[in-house]
């Protein structure tokens, strides 16, 4: 980073960039009676990429129906949360928060994501366009806790978490998370959270399994990045993607499936599957308005306002903390 833009752009590294604690988890994953992967290990410099581009599909029609959602009501997001500190959780490409900066004149971004080379990367580029901006990075596993460095300022935080990544945690997870936020919250600060509300079967699916086969590539280069990680063997030519909707748990399911009889090793252990079983990558949870609004009080907040798009597919959240 050149040293003009010092005061502008600091980057903090929160996360331990060893690999060895993070290959002890993912082989705990893969040894588990249901061996699973947690789906922070999609998001390699690559994955992220490969999700921004899934961003850009006809059938994934979240990010598209967030981006009109926040475009119709931006001045009324932006009166409630004036001058804030503007803390972007899975900030990735950074471009989802930058289209606030104009509204909300935040005095501060904090950009938060696990993918630390693909924040830093994007983080460069938002300096270029705003130089007046204070910047923050921190490459954290925001999942499990997010400690901020010093230099973020304490009042009126605007935590943002758009995507309807609140999603990817279970209900009883999802609670703790929101917890961990409003514990980092003044009373003069909000949380403004996207989320993906129930809706037909056909729909749900197309989004997570499109016919260019974009969603497949990310799900299965989470197998290249445990090769890299912790040492696995795993052949992406044995595994397919698979994703479908739970209509009881009201979720996505996505998993990698053998294509066939298949071995995979570490360096102390490995594991056999036939043909058809399956390693869970990730889970994407659908909520109803009412049952959001429950967990949001369960967890300390207030709903203040929210906004949808005419079809009721989409909606995001405006939360304050309750007294």
């Amino acid at each position: 980073m050149p040293t003009q833009r010092a005061q502008q752009y600091e980057s903090t590294t929160r996360i331990d960039t060893t690999t060895e604690p993070l290959a002890r988890e993912l082989l705990a994953g893969l040894a588990a009676p249901s061996p699973f992967i947690s789906p922070k290990f999609l998001y390699d410099p690559l994955g992220s990429r490969l999700f921004s581009a899934i961003t850009e599909l006809d059938a994934f029609y979240a990010t598209r129906t967030e981006a009109a959602i926040v475009a119709a009501n931006l001045d009324a997001i932006a009166a409630a949360a004036p001058g804030c500190t503007l803390i972007d959780l899975g900030a990735g490409d950074c471009e989802k928060a930058a289209r606030l900066f104009g509204a909300l004149q935040p005095r501060q971004y904090v950009a938060v994501d696990i993918s630390e080379q693909f924040l830093a990367e994007s983080l460069a580029r938002l300096a270029e366009r705003h130089p007046s901006l204070s910047m923050t990075g921190v490459g954290a596993d925001f999942s499990r806790s997010l400690q901020l460095p010093d230099t973020v300022q304490e009042s009126k935080r605007l935590f943002f978490y758009p995507g309807s990544s609140i999603g990817n945690f279970s209900r009883s997870d999802a609670l703790a998370f929101l917890r961990r936020l409003r514990g980092q919250l003044d009373a003069a600060g909000g949380l403004l959270i996207g989320i993906d509300l129930v809706k037909d079967k056909a729909t749900l699916e197309a989004a997570y399994d499109d016919a260019l086969g974009v969603t497949a590539a990310f799900n299965l280069n989470v197998l290249r990045n445990a090769n890299r990680i912790a040492g696995t063997d795993f052949e992406i030519a044995d595994w397919r993607h698979r994703a479908f909707f739970d209509d009881a748990e009201s979720r996505i399911e996505i998993y990698v499936e053998a294509r066939r009889t298949v071995d995979f090793h570490w360096r102390d252990g490995g594991r056999s599957f036939a043909a058809g079983q399956r390693i869970h990558t990730e889970n994407s949870h659908k909520y109803r308005l009412d049952d959001f609004d429950r967990l949001l009080q369960a967890a300390g907040f207030f709903v203040q306002h929210s906004w949808t798009d005419p079809r009721r597919w989409f909606a995001m959240v405006l939360a304050r903390p309750t007294d």
